[in-house]
């Protein structure tokens, strides 16, 4: 595709990145090759998520800046098979997949290696393993909010509600493999034994409405003090911009965290908590049930510090309404803008939010990590998120091209067709790249989902579980006796 200049995307971008590695010229960090060899990468990197074809949404990866953190992040790495860019990729190529091994990745990457007419590589996992212990976490997690931050900023007008950003909140949880450091980081409930658990992470996310995209999120243990959703959703409140709209469930409609989200110039669409009475006799009226009342600051809990109790408004003046079933908190007082059906429709937006951890953790299998450390454990839930974020990006394109919605189209089946394009975009010829990216646009365009207002399914399951007992003893303790068990059957000669 011809742009200014008479200059096609491709060479546009290598002049971009000839112009980073010129400015980049005094460093001592990266020799020349370094940088050559690394811009390559980025490149494929790009081209493996139809990025770098001009046109909008065409350009969420950063590749400049990219550039520049791996420089900063890996400082002065030795050439190796699995440098900062390459092991990122295999990373990232490994949480898409179906298999999700190791092994799988390292096949990869000997593929990759062979199609660039280079030598091959050992299949044996431990180098590859190694060097995602060298990847920088800060460099996995600046990457996937810049790819957030950009394709919610590069979205169309009309995508957003009345022009204005709507954010979804929620929480859930991963578990992850049974070792010593895992269980120091992230305990496993206490209702179970030692031995018999696993240890559980709680991840709490901000995720556009109107792009799917995760522009923010936060890890921590779920047992301990200052571990549910709320306290780390404090740790994201700040992030949040003024004009938004948060919406939330119930659990997040506390006077403090409203109040601190009101207090940044953020609107709020929440469930009333069910410990708190509704009273519609009291405030200004609106309308039936629905009116405006003042919530008064309450003690101040053990976990808040009193310069911060100071800092609270006394009174918060808010809007409950009962419409749909449900009682509504809102910060958005005019009925005259947006009248209780408004919220309600609002407020029906948040299952949105399930659905994407669903997506995340069931569709990407993100539900049992396989990391064995802390600090691979936030690496792994990391790229998880990042590659989450590298698909929602492609469905943006596809929708902006198709004049769809994002929300309208299917994220399984975008997952299953930039699967399916891997091998035709890696090895496609220079002039048929563009071609082969529309078609992988064109068809996830196609996967739009139906239109089932009113759905509602059981929270059951219908297949029944293989009937094995539960594991009711840690399994080396099992295993030691099945183990003398076979000794005393050999010694007795009943084998």
């Amino acid at each position: 595709m011809e742009i200014e200049g008479g200059l096609t995307d491709s060479e546009r971008y290598d002049a971009g990145v000839e112009s980073v590695m010129h400015n980049a010229g005094g460093s001592a960090q990266m020799d020349h090759n370094k940088r050559r060899g690394m811009a390559g990468q980025v490149k494929r990197f790009c081209e493996r998520f139809a990025q770098g074809a001009g046109g909008a949404l065409g350009r969420v990866i950063p590749h400049q800046s990219l550039l520049q953190w791996i420089e900063e992040e890996a400082g002065d790495y030795r050439e190796r098979v699995y440098g900062p860019m390459q092991t990122l990729m295999l990373f990232i190529e490994q949480v898409l997949g179906a298999d999700h091994s190791c092994q799988d990745a390292v096949a990869h990457g000997v593929s990759q290696r062979v199609a660039l007419d280079q030598s091959p590589c050992s299949l044996n996992s431990g180098p590859y393993c190694k060097a995602r212990a060298r990847l920088a976490l800060s460099l996995i997690e600046r990457l996937g909010r810049e790819v957030g931050e950009r394709l919610r900023a590069g979205q169309p007008e009309v995508w957003r509600w009345r022009g204005r950003e709507v954010k979804l909140i929620d929480g859930t949880t991963v578990s992850m493999p049974d070792t010593a450091a895992n269980q120091a980081e992230f305990p496993q409930s206490p209702t179970q034994k030692a031995g018999l658990g696993f240890p559980l992470a709680r991840v709490v996310a901000i995720i556009s409405l109107s792009c799917g995209a995760v522009l923010e999120w936060a890890t921590g243990p779920c047992e301990g003090k200052c571990s549910g959703e709320t306290a780390l959703l404090w740790q994201l409140a700040d992030r949040l911009r003024p004009g938004d709209i948060v919406i939330g469930d119930r659990y997040f409609s506390g006077y403090f965290l409203l109040a601190w989200l009101t207090r940044q110039g953020v609107d709020v669409v929440m469930r009333q908590h069910q410990l708190r009475h509704t009273d519609f006799r009291r405030g200004r009226r609106l309308g039936a049930k629905d009116h405006v009342v003042a919530w008064a600051r309450p003690q101040r809990p053990s976990w808040m510090d009193a310069a911060t109790y100071a800092t609270m408004p006394e009174t918060l003046v808010l809007r409950e309404a009962r419409v749909g079933g449900l009682i509504l908190v809102t910060t958005l007082v005019e009925a005259a803008d947006v009248s209780k059906k408004d919220l309600l429709h609002l407020y029906h937006a948040r299952w949105q939010v399930e659905l994407d951890l669903r997506a995340i953790k069931t569709v990407m299998q993100m539900e049992v990590l396989r990391c064995k450390s802390p600090q691979m454990v936030q690496k792994e839930i990391a790229v998880h998120l990042l590659a989450y974020n590298l698909v929602r990006a492609v469905m943006a394109q596809a929708a902006f091209l198709g004049h769809v919605l994002p929300r309208q189209l299917s994220f399984k089946t975008a997952l299953q067709l930039i699967r399916a394009f891997d091998e035709s975009l890696r090895h496609a010829p220079r002039g048929r790249l563009s071609f082969r990216q529309a078609c992988l646009r064109a068809g996830i365009a196609q996967s739009r989902l139906p239109h089932r207002p009113g759905r509602v399914e059981p929270r059951a399951v219908k297949r029944r579980p293989k009937p094995h007992p539960l594991l009711t003893q840690p399994r080396h303790i099992l295993k030691a006796a099945l183990v003398e068990q076979q000794h005393a059957l050999l010694a007795n000669d009943l084998w």
